[in-house]
């Protein structure tokens, strides 16, 4: 079996503090297309069972960015510079599921965006965020 060339962008993402700490899971990594699931955790809520609107926003630009940063040149990177959410649903069930994809891909900037889905025990999933986002390609100096 060959290894994923985008394995690095996956390394690099679970890499931070942030990502380990939410439990973040890649679950699908291709060029402009990236899935990654956040588990339902008590401590992310505002009521039992409902997540708050920061987890909802960093598993939605966590997959927006890295799909961002999965069309570029290699040894490059990307970073955030703008992103809008909007809840659309609560986040209840087991996880999150969230599609990031690639709008526009250009040599400055690329914008990116995101659906969220709330995903029950049966797997059921319900749209509850969307995001458009643009991140920042970085040159290697």
């Amino acid at each position: 079996m060959t290894a994923n060339p985008l394995q690095y962008i996956e390394d690099a993402v679970l890499a931070m503090p942030m990502a380990r700490t939410l439990g973040l899971r890649f679950t699908r990594l291709a060029p402009g297309d990236v899935e990654i699931e956040l588990p339902m955790a008590e401590a992310f809520t505002f009521r039992p069972g409902q997540l708050q609107a920061t987890p909802v926003f960093a598993v939605a630009d966590f997959a927006a960015v890295s799909a961002a940063g999965s069309m570029l040149p290699k040894d490059w990177h990307n970073a955030t510079i703008d992103a809008t959410l909007k809840l659309v649903a609560p986040a209840v069930g087991a996880l999150l599921r969230a599609r990031g994809r690639v709008v526009s891909a250009g040599k400055l900037l690329t914008i990116c965006a995101a659906e969220v889905f709330a995903v029950d025990e049966e797997g059921a999933e319900t749209l509850c965020a969307t995001l458009l986002g643009s991140a920042r390609n970085v040159k290697p100096a």
